[in-house]
């Protein structure tokens, strides 16, 4: 009896150091991971004061090093340079938008055409710029008619339209497209291929005059302007 009552005891003492062993790692652990957090609490602002720097450093590099392609680009008339590239204004064409859209319809033409109705005839137009936009340009003595009013065309390239409106009585309307038909040594000579339509508004049997307009209905062929 005496022997167990000595060997209790001193179980009790081994299993008391081992606890005190353990809880002693228990709590260097604990202690880590307290100097852990504290040290992240710490150093998150400066990481992230770092991180913010160095960004704005590799953003100044970067933009410092980045070739700006409309430094040497120079847009005419208003033009806007974009990636290089210029973007010009309505009316004006071309690498620079030095070029102004309508002057090459401006001119004198002569005029051959045979309409739905009307006979084959020539005759001569011309074309002159609009006061006022200089999208437009005025076509006096179209359909050998509207001399005195002239018809209002919208240029947009290399076409031509006459937008729908009543003049004299009668409503025109149509489309052309501008081509070159020879190079001389004085320069290319301009020819205009043009669809359009007459109506007599004034007439109460509203009579029609088309030249191409609808060619699939009424197998017209287009009127054909060649410039002096």
């Amino acid at each position: 009896m005496c022997a167990v009552r000595f060997e209790i005891p001193r179980l009790l003492a081994i299993f008391a150091d081992k606890n005190f062993i353990i809880f002693s790692q228990l709590f260097f652990i604990f202690k880590l991971f307290l100097n852990f957090n504290i040290m992240k609490a710490t150093f998150k602002p400066v990481i992230y004061s770092a991180i913010i720097t160095l960004s704005a450093f590799l953003a100044v590099i970067y933009t410092s090093c980045k070739q700006d392609k409309c430094k040497a680009i120079s847009c005419a008339y208003g033009g806007a340079c974009v990636d290089g590239v210029c973007h010009c204004l309505a009316g004006y064409e071309g690498l620079s938008c030095e070029t102004i859209s309508r002057d090459k319809f401006v001119g004198l033409y002569n005029v051959q055409e045979q309409g739905s109705i009307s006979p084959l005839r020539q005759y001569p137009i011309a074309i002159e710029n609009d006061p006022l936009d200089v999208t437009k340009v005025q076509i006096k003595n179209l359909y050998n008619f509207f001399n005195t009013t002239p018809v209002t065309g919208v240029v947009n390239g290399d076409t031509l339209t006459i937008p729908n409106q009543q003049l004299l009585g009668k409503v025109v309307f149509g489309t052309g497209y501008v081509h070159y038909t020879k190079q001389y040594s004085s320069g290319p000579v301009t020819a205009v291929s043009m669809r359009y339509e007459v109506v007599d508004s004034a007439s109460g049997n509203r009579i029609v005059d088309d030249f191409g307009y609808y060619s699939d209905l009424d197998t017209s062929k287009p009127s054909n302007w060649t410039k002096y």
